[in-house]
């Protein structure tokens, strides 16, 4: 993040009445809460332990924390309307986008991400247990062509598959919505998935079908998009490469939902002003 857009984050959040009370002892200035947060988001692995960022920053483990959580207040409060399903006039300038690349009507991409977790979750910890044989949370992402996130899902296990999570989702009861979708617009899946009116899959299996494996083949041209935005946001917020948490609880588990969508957020942010 550069400097002018960390300025313009700053002045988008500091006025949250999180940041101003009346005690005693005044909080830290919110640029230093805000660094902290950003520093957390951005680190997995031993990067992301509290005892770094207590010797990087001088501050407690609980202060850190503290830190962190006013600012996802902040940003949930301030900016959760980055992460937005497109009106009507963006979905037609989405299904203009996707029609040059052989899919008039769609206006999003959606796949599934594995998002890692450091340890074992406490209950049903094997249903976390992954294919990459990490015990992990399914993600449902479905991005623009601009890798802008307009919906996310998750807090399924790791095991679940992509289908499995997208049908347990708020959106799967309004695919057929008229406020989501105009005629003949559609989301661009993988195989993953299942066709429907608003679901365009590829082919499980073309070996023996040109047709099949010409379109699969235009299917993951136009898809590709999909994956460099869950690319760029991981890279961008690497904690979401590995949270350091166990899930003991469901408020553990919402917490790391809250984690995800705040990375998200700034994702948004980020591709709204430009800044690689």
């Amino acid at each position: 993040m550069n400097r002018p857009s960390y300025m313009c984050l700053l002045h988008m959040i500091s006025d949250h009445p999180v940041f101003h009370n009346n005690s005693p002892y005044p909080q830290a200035e919110v640029f230093v809460q805000l660094a902290v947060a950003l520093d957390r988001f951005g680190h997995e692995g031993n990067g992301a332990c509290l005892d770094r960022s207590m010797l990087l920053w001088g501050v407690s483990h609980g202060t850190m924390v503290n830190y962190t959580n006013r600012v996802m207040t902040a940003l949930e409060f301030a900016m959760g309307h980055e992460i937005a399903w497109p009106d009507r006039q963006e979905r037609a300038v989405n299904s203009a986008h996707f029609a040059r690349l052989g899919f008039p009507g769609c206006i999003g991409l959606v796949n599934g991400t594995l998002v890692k977790l450091s340890q074992r979750p406490r209950d049903d910890g094997e249903t976390y247990f992954d294919r990459k044989s990490n015990y992990s949370m399914n993600v449902q992402v479905i991005c623009d062509q601009n890798k802008r996130v307009i919906y996310f899902f998750a807090g399924m296990p790791g095991s679940c598959h992509d289908l499995t999570c997208l049908r347990r989702s708020s959106l799967w009861e309004r695919l057929g919505s008229a406020q989501l979708f105009d005629n003949g617009q559609y989301l661009l899946g993988d195989s993953g998935y299942i066709p429907l009116d608003r679901l365009v899959c590829s082919y499980k299996r073309t070996a023996d079908e040109m047709d099949k494996v010409d379109f699969n083949t235009c299917v993951a041209h136009a898809r590709v998009g999909n994956e460099h935005c869950i690319g760029i946001l991981k890279a961008r917020w690497h904690s979401l490469k590995e949270i350091r948490t166990q899930l003991r609880n469901p408020a553990e588990n919402a917490y790391v939902i809250r984690w995800m969508r705040c990375c998200i957020i700034l994702h948004n942010f980020l591709i709204w002003r430009r800044d690689e």
